[in-house]
């Protein structure tokens, strides 16, 4: 290795010096040592207002959820859920079992769809949000969000659903195992919610009732729970339905 030409320590045109002194300040005399410290500190502030006048310094996305819109999604999340579980809470097996026509779903059926509609519609909106931002489709994009939600909860509009979401295909073995998958997965959710820094609003759907963004791919998720509890509540306030 190249030596460095031997010089006074005050001496700082020289490089190779000046770089040793940087590193090793303690090798400088104490006369010399406060100047660089006041140096190194002076030279720190400076490069911390550069990022915050560029914008660099740690700054959230302008197209994160803002405040209004998360503690709306946030309130629904909650809500939702709170009404799912105690709308099964308590319930024998005949209860959870029974149906008011051979064709329509038991209470157990409701939940197992709750279940896994929270988790399929989850990795619908990841698999939505990993893909390029679509910003110019927002204008096709018809209705508000509390339009859009009441649309789901809406039950008086049947739909029928994919074969994947059929609570015969969901893999669940008991009410429990259901309850606590919906548990899980909604904790989950809520938590996105409370710290994601994603632009939901530029990534958009099109989906067989129109288009919408992230943001209210999220509140279908709630909104879908919501609507098949009043189902749940529905089986319950039916005439046939077991007393316990």
């Amino acid at each position: 290795m190249r030596e460095c030409v031997k010089k006074p320590v005050g001496d700082f045109k020289n490089f190779c010096t000046f770089s040793f002194l940087l590193r090793f300040p303690n090798q400088l005399p104490d006369p010399l040592l406060k100047p660089l410290v006041v140096l190194k500190r002076t030279t720190g502030r400076l490069l911390l207002t550069l990022l915050v006048i560029t914008g660099l310094a740690g700054t959230v996305s302008n197209n994160s959820p803002s405040k209004e819109e998360r503690k709306y999604a946030l309130g629904l999340m909650k809500d939702t859920y709170k009404e799912a579980l105690k709308a099964v809470k308590d319930l024998s097996e005949e209860q959870l079992n029974y149906r008011t026509a051979p064709d329509q779903w038991s209470v157990k059926e409701c939940m197992y769809h709750i279940a896994v509609s929270e988790k399929n519609l989850w990795s619908f909106l990841e698999g939505t949000m990993k893909a390029a931002a679509n910003p110019e489709k927002r204008p096709e994009i018809k209705v508000t969000d509390e339009q859009f939600v009441n649309m789901m909860k809406d039950r008086s509009r049947k739909v029928k659903t994919m074969e994947s979401f059929e609570p015969k295909n969901t893999g669940y073995k008991s009410m429990d195992e259901a309850a606590e998958d919906f548990k899980m997965n909604r904790m989950k959710n809520i938590k996105y919610m409370k710290t994601s820094t994603e632009d939901l609003r530029n990534h958009v759907v099109q989906l067989p009732f129109g288009w919408i963004d992230c943001y209210q791919l999220y509140l279908m998720i709630g909104a879908h729970s919501s609507r098949h509890t009043q189902q749940i509540n529905e089986v319950k306030a039916s005439s046939g339905f077991p007393a316990k």
